[in-house]
């Protein structure tokens, strides 16, 4: 409720009447209970406390009329004669007027204290609504940035394998160029690797947008890590031939989400190879440290500096890599999935390459009895 103002309407005027008739009779008869043990005369400031919550919910106008009917419901009642308005020791009168004043003055200091918090509650929802327009207009700055960003990290990696893929596929469908077939094959493996290469872009940018939009729950279950690594492997084409394995057979379970596992180490070797020589070897190697099991993922490229350690794995991040293609969304894929099983992901600065390790929550083998 608000403070009486133009434009209320006529059925909030009824209400705050029927409150005020209602106050009135109310501490009527308080002072009725009360006048066997308290002079009559000091009774009549009762009569505030009907005037007070008017004025408040309802405004001056409302109030002066409750104001007006408490005296008169005073004097009726309990000024000598009573039930009449006449009044039979003149010092009533001057008791009614005082107390006639002060309920108005109450009354007024009321309403306008009501007003101010009316006027300063409409300040805050003006700033509130400023605030929340800003916060908007913010959101819309930065997805427009974000979507700017993802368009021109990604229009290599989505256009190379398409140009690549248009550029086979013509060859094979022109009638007029005669191929061998040793080339037809070329052009079909081309095909399918380009076609592999653009479903990992595509991949990458449906598995950043589950990760930012809190979707991607794991499914937790048990794992041996030559799996999980094999099943990685797999999905690099060609280049796999690049990668040698050393996972000890009695390496110890993980327990995982293995799509999303299989996805960080995609990631992480597809960064290695990316960004080591051509035909150089990639390793992925396991050893186990305090209930975790690492999985190392090493390469004979650049490396990462000691100062970007931690920024490599932010998205659309390319630092001293910008010349090698890329979203530079594998990395941040892969600490988001790896976060997300309870594993973790970092990379070590070392001087002889690429060094990236993924430490796997590790499940304590079970002894079997003899």
């Amino acid at each position: 409720m608000r403070a009486a103002r133009p434009g209320r309407s006529h059925g909030e005027l009824g209400v705050g009447l029927l409150a005020g008739v209602g106050a009135v009779v109310f501490v009527t008869a308080l002072v009725a209970a009360l006048k066997p043990h308290v002079p009559v005369l000091s009774l009549g400031v009762l009569y505030v406390f009907a005037v007070l919550p008017v004025a408040v919910f309802w405004g001056m106008a409302l109030a002066s009329f409750v104001s007006v009917a408490s005296m008169l419901a005073f004097n009726w009642f309990f000024l000598p004669p009573t039930h009449t308005f006449q009044l039979s020791d003149g010092a009533n009168w001057l008791a009614l007027a005082v107390y006639l004043v002060t309920a108005m003055v109450v009354s007024a200091l009321a309403a306008s204290a009501r007003r101010r918090a009316d006027l300063a509650e409409q300040r805050e929802r003006e700033a509130a609504a400023l605030a929340e327009e800003v916060l908007e207009a913010e959101a819309l700055r930065r997805s427009d940035a974000i979507k700017t960003a993802v368009l021109h990290a990604v229009s290599h990696d989505l256009r190379s394998p398409l140009t690549a893929i248009v550029a086979a596929a013509s060859s094979l469908a022109n009638r007029e160029v005669r191929l061998r077939e040793a080339d037809r094959a070329e052009l079909v493996s081309t095909i399918r690797a380009e076609a592999e290469r653009l479903d990992r872009v595509v991949g990458n940018l449906l598995d950043l947008s589950r990760l930012q939009a809190g979707v991607a729950a794991p499914n937790v279950e048990l794992w041996l890590a030559e799996e999980l690594v094999g099943r990685a492997i797999e999905q690099l084409g060609p280049e796999a031939e690049r990668v040698a394995t050393d996972i000890d057979v009695d390496a110890p379970p993980v327990r995982v989400d293995a799509m999303q596992i299989e996805r960080v180490l995609v990631n992480l070797l597809d960064n290695a190879l990316k960004f080591s020589p051509p035909g150089s070897p990639v390793q992925v190697r396991a050893d186990e440290r305090a209930g975790e099991l690492l999985l190392h993922v090493t390469d004979q490229g650049p490396g990462v500096g000691a100062d970007q350690c931690e920024s490599v794995f932010e998205p659309f991040h390319r630092g001293d890599r910008a010349g090698v293609p890329g979203a530079g969304l594998g990395l941040a894929i892969a600490r988001g999935f790896s976060d997300a099983n309870g594993a973790r992901v970092w990379a070590e600065n070392d001087e002889w390459g690429g060094h990236f390790v993924l430490a796997l929550p590790a499940v304590e083998r079970t002894p079997v009895s003899a």
